[in-house]
């Protein structure tokens, strides 16, 4: 196995599957509410009564956090060569407030069962979610991606790099805040402008 590609929600498409596959990449994909009746088959799989693939607690960031990962093989998954099923559930306690939030996630995966431990499927995941902390939560959150109504050919990917490209000027432009950035950046037209070097 040469390659993992882990997407999020915008990028489980059927059409992704299959060039991944066709090239011999593996996914893992996350499912959504944008994706309606894929989510509903894949979180209403009897959860409770599937075994652990990994428990992992940390405590970090003033927060204690325990994630749990569960596997199963699901026949009928309508999505290319779709082999396994995956539950992600994290539970955190802030220290400071005592809040508790717990979250489930959905995820699809082309690889067989066996061909990856619960351990590498949760350092998978773990990794693209750090890379979403940076960007795509950003692009979810600010943007509304996930809501996102546009399926069709390449638009999707047009409109996910056109965010990427708001959101990188306005951290090479020193913020932080990217919602308070494009605020800002929509008081004043000549601001993006400026950004970007297209002013003198």
């Amino acid at each position: 196995m040469d390659t993992v590609i882990t997407a999020d929600a915008l990028h489980t498409q059927h059409a992704h599957g299959t060039y991944l596959r066709e090239r011999g990449a593996h996914y893992i994909a996350q499912v959504k509410a944008n994706h309606p009746g894929l989510f509903d088959r894949v979180r209403r799989l009897p959860w409770r009564d599937i075994a652990l693939d990994h428990y992992e607690r940390t405590r970090a960031h003033h927060r204690h956090e325990i994630r749990r990962l569960k596997t199963t093989v699901f026949a009928h998954i309508d999505y290319p060569e779709a082999r396994q099923a995956l539950q992600v559930v994290r539970r955190r306690q802030d220290f400071t407030s005592g809040k508790l939030t717990i979250e489930r996630v959905h995820l699809i995966t082309g690889m067989p069962p066996g061909a990856a431990s619960g351990t590498q499927l949760t350092a998978w995941i773990r990794g693209h979610w750090k890379i979403e902390n940076l960007l795509y939560h950003v692009r979810d959150r600010t943007f509304r991606e996930d809501d996102s109504k546009i399926h069709t050919g390449r638009l999707p990917r047009v409109k996910a790099g056109l965010r990427n490209l708001a959101i990188s000027v306005h951290r090479q432009d020193g913020h932080t805040n990217i919602a308070a950035a494009l605020r800002e950046a929509a008081r004043d037209w000549n601001r993006p402008l400026t950004a970007l070097g297209l002013t003198g």
